[in-house]
């Protein structure tokens, strides 16, 4: 690719962001589409400093990942309101509205998780149970309630199980005592599965038996405890990576106005978690 004085910038903000595919993904999806763009990795530690520079230097867009999800919303012009309800943004888009530019938030962290989950079942009339209390499982949470399924939440932590519950007006169940309630699909929303706990299952091995879909915010290793259960039960298995896919997919239409490449992006992705667990 040529860089030149018409190439637009984006990327993504956190701290820290070496680890992140979405560089790859970005970069060949933006290649694929013969796009004058570059995708660049910005550790920020100063968010307000960060969001001046986005300003100064007419970044087009970035992603947003952790800690800055929630502490962004505050150096936004705009804010789109499903991002206000998860209260949190994972996408900034730099707009024109009326002759002026703003700096407008999205989150597309629910379209992540509901697009492939839309693929292999009705979402709505189905019920959903999301395992932690976390960022992800709100994002999850208000994703699943746009697209009309009943969601109950189990986390370790009652506090804030019960709180997220609340946001959400949903059940709330202790993980902690192995209950999980009856439903179609069964999402861990929780770090239970990656390194240090890759050999560790967020529930007892008998539990996705009773689920139809089994989805996992996890993806390295790209098949988890949880998911081997559930493959072994003859369920229908969702790694992580596909929610890292479809939140990257929407990221892309939005910035572009332009069908994402789908397929490539997911290849992109694949051989960067094989890469990985080498």
């Amino acid at each position: 690719m040529k860089i030149d004085g018409k190439t637009r910038t984006y990327g993504i903000i956190g701290n820290p962001v070496s680890h992140s595919l979405s560089p790859a993904m970005h970069n060949a999806a933006f290649a694929a589409l013969g796009k004058n763009c570059i995708y660049i990795p910005f550790c920020v530690e100063d968010v307000g400093a960060a969001m001046q520079g986005l300003r100064g230097l007419k970044i087009k867009g970035v992603s947003v990942t952790i800690p800055h999800k929630e502490a962004v919303m505050a150096h936004l012009d705009r804010i789109d309101p499903v991002a206000e309800r998860i209260g949190a943004v994972n996408t900034i888009k730099r707009e024109q509205h009326h002759g002026s530019t703003l700096l407008c938030g999205y989150n597309t962290d629910w379209l992540g998780a509901v697009r492939p989950l839309q693929e292999q079942i009705q979402l709505k009339g189905s019920r959903a149970v999301i395992l932690g209390a976390g960022g992800s499982a709100r994002a999850i949470g208000f994703g699943l309630l746009e697209a009309g399924a009943e969601i109950l939440l189990c986390s370790r932590t009652a506090s804030r199980g019960r709180n997220l519950a609340a946001d959400l007006g949903c059940e709330w169940f202790p993980l902690a005592e192995g209950f999980i309630p009856e439903g179609q699909i069964l999402i861990n929303a929780t770090s239970v599965g990656m390194a240090p706990l890759q050999d560790k299952s967020p529930v007892p091995e008998n539990i996705p038996a009773k689920f139809k879909v089994v989805m996992d915010i996890v993806y390295v290793p790209a098949t988890t405890r949880l998911l081997a259960d559930a493959q072994r039960s003859g369920c229908i298995a969702i790694n992580g990576l596909e929610m890292l896919l479809y939140q990257g997919v929407a990221q892309f239409e939005l910035w572009t106005g332009l069908p994402a490449p789908v397929e490539i992006m997911r290849q992109v992705l694949l051989e960067a978690v094989t890469i990985g667990e080498e």
